[in-house]
């Protein structure tokens, strides 16, 4: 790829990003947490958004270096408080209904030689403090979304036979790709895409099964889903009623499930990146909605850390359906980043549900969403499930199994 025609690649993604990911709307504020080696995407995405109305974009760098040497250096207070000036920053354009944009570039095993004390105790800080932002992310009050941008650690990883800067360009490649990032136009691509998906979601929801069972090598689950459950997919809509689509890339459907209603045991089919750490080949046992049992063969102190995260954590948050035909899955790659990876398998996150899953969910408050069946926690996390020989059937309110899935893939 030579640099000129890398360069309208990036910029045709951050078209994607501004036009369909955040949807920019005129008077729009836009908070981009960037990484500090992909300046030219966030020039881009900023000329995008201002282009489309947008009032003020904030750009907050981050970078990995100066993330290890706080965990390697810093007092053990530092992990015991989050800052409250980012809390009131992010809050303030939340409930503006702005736009939030996070791109992320992290080395999947960051911390992996830091100390888990110091990574569970800013996980609950960090949890506790942005509950309220991130109870106006799962009502949908504001436009926001995430995106992937290629960093040397990650692409090494990705591409483990290549050398540095191949790998780092594989790895663009892989992104645009899976991204939709092709022809002249893709924001028309993305628009066929959603439109297929939404047809995938409508059916779902006009179903109202009472009950999803998972059957798969080392997976034996039955997930029950509340009354009244809604379906989503590639778009969702703020409060002033602009769409936007919350990840790029993104091949599912999801919805929120009951929260004391799974039962059973299941098994990862791709490993987790979570908190800079690897959580590979794991498996979880549920009774009554609860993780009471769980193993690890790679990161079993990281999966424990945030199962023991909060009440919520042991609980699920989200049931996904994604075809093991899919571009991702096709492509054969490992990302070791859940953007990526779960756009290539079906999957379930612990830890918070989605407003937006449940009819009128939105106007309810945290105590009703509980009592509604909705799960309510300080962390989302995805963890992938679904595999080739996967097969997923509907249970109907009187009791009929319908096929969802088989051999995982769609049935209808």
């Amino acid at each position: 790829m030579t640099v000129t025609n890398f360069l309208k690649k990036l910029e045709q993604y951050a078209e994607i990003t501004v036009k369909v990911g955040l949807n920019i709307q005129p008077g729009q504020a836009l908070w981009i947490n960037a990484p500090i080696l992909a300046p030219e995407l966030v020039r881009f995405i900023t000329a995008k958004a201002y282009e489309a109305g947008a009032k003020d974009v904030y750009v907050e760098w981050y970078d990995d270096t100066i993330t290890q040497l706080k965990y390697k250096m810093a007092p053990d207070e530092a992990f015991e408080q989050y800052p409250a000036w980012r809390v009131q920053a992010v809050e303030e354009i939340a409930e503006n209904v702005g736009a939030y944009l996070l791109i992320d570039s992290r080395d999947p095993e960051l911390l992996k030689d830091a100390a888990p004390d110091r990574i569970a105790a800013y996980s609950k800080a960090a949890g506790k403090a942005l509950s309220k932002w991130r109870q106006h992310m799962t009502s949908d009050k504001f436009s926001w979304t995430i995106i992937g941008a290629a960093s040397r650690a990650w692409a090494k990883m990705v591409f483990p036979d290549l050398d540095g800067d191949e790998a780092v360009q594989a790895l663009w490649e892989a992104i645009f790709q899976a991204s939709r990032v092709t022809g002249d136009n893709p924001v028309g691509n993305w628009e066929q895409h959603s439109a297929s998906l939404q047809s995938k979601r409508e059916y779902l929801t006009q179903k109202q099964y009472r009950k999803l069972h998972y059957r798969a090598d080392g997976t034996e689950l039955t997930v029950e889903l509340p009354k009244g459950h809604i379906w989503a997919g590639a778009s969702a809509m703020n409060e002033k009623g602009a769409s936007f689509s919350p990840n790029i890339p993104t091949e599912e459907v999801f919805t929120s499930p009951s929260r004391e209603g799974t039962n059973g045991y299941v098994r990862s089919s791709k490993p987790l990146s979570y908190q800079g750490n690897i959580i590979e080949n794991f498996a979880m046992k549920f009774e009554n909605g609860k993780v009471v049992d769980f193993q690890a063969e790679q990161g079993y102190e990281a999966l424990k850390g945030l199962l023991d995260l909060d009440e919520g954590a042991r609980y699920l948050g989200e049931v996904a359906l994604v075809p093991h035909d899919s571009p991702i899955s096709n492509s054969n790659l490992i990302f070791y980043q859940t953007l990526y990876d779960e756009n290539a398998s079906s999957h379930l996150a612990i830890g918070q549900s989605f407003a937006f899953c449940l009819e009128n969910g939105k106007n309810l408050s945290p105590e009703e969403r509980l009592k509604a069946g909705l799960n309510d926690s300080n962390t989302h996390v995805d963890f992938m499930i679904g595999t080739a020989d996967m097969d997923i059937d509907g249970e109907t309110a009187d009791g009929r199994l319908e096929p969802v899935f088989r051999k995982g893939n769609w049935a209808f």
